[in-house]
């Protein structure tokens, strides 16, 4: 299978529902992401994101009526098996990538070779 690259934003998206759970929904995502990131994000930038990651089926959905949480009524995502194989294949590449670099920021940081 054809390792998927994840965008940065996607990357951050599917973050914040593996962390929130099964019961993830837009909301709960943007303060996720706003929370872990320390950056605003827009609720738009989600919902286009949550939209193409259900659409390459990335993401499962539930939609939940009026009154079962809450008020109003909202659509629950969640990640699919492929999307954890896809993430456990995108986290080692990173650790990867940032396996012996920590030295090298340092030394750029304070002016050494």
């Amino acid at each position: 299978m054809a390792q998927r690259v994840f965008g940065e934003f996607e990357h951050q998206v599917l973050l914040a529902i593996l962390r929130k759970g099964s019961q993830s929904y837009s909301v709960e995502i943007v303060l996720e992401i706003e929370e872990r990131t320390g950056r605003e994000v827009a609720t738009a930038a989600v919902l286009v994101a949550l939209r193409r990651l259900k659409e390459k089926a990335y993401l499962e959905n539930q939609w939940m009526e009026p009154g079962t949480h809450g008020a109003h009524g909202r659509r629950y995502f969640s990640l699919t098996a492929k999307t954890l194989e896809e993430m456990r294949g995108a986290r080692k590449r990173y650790l990867s990538l940032w396996d012996g670099v920590e030295s090298l920021l340092d030394d750029a940081m304070t002016g050494g070779s």
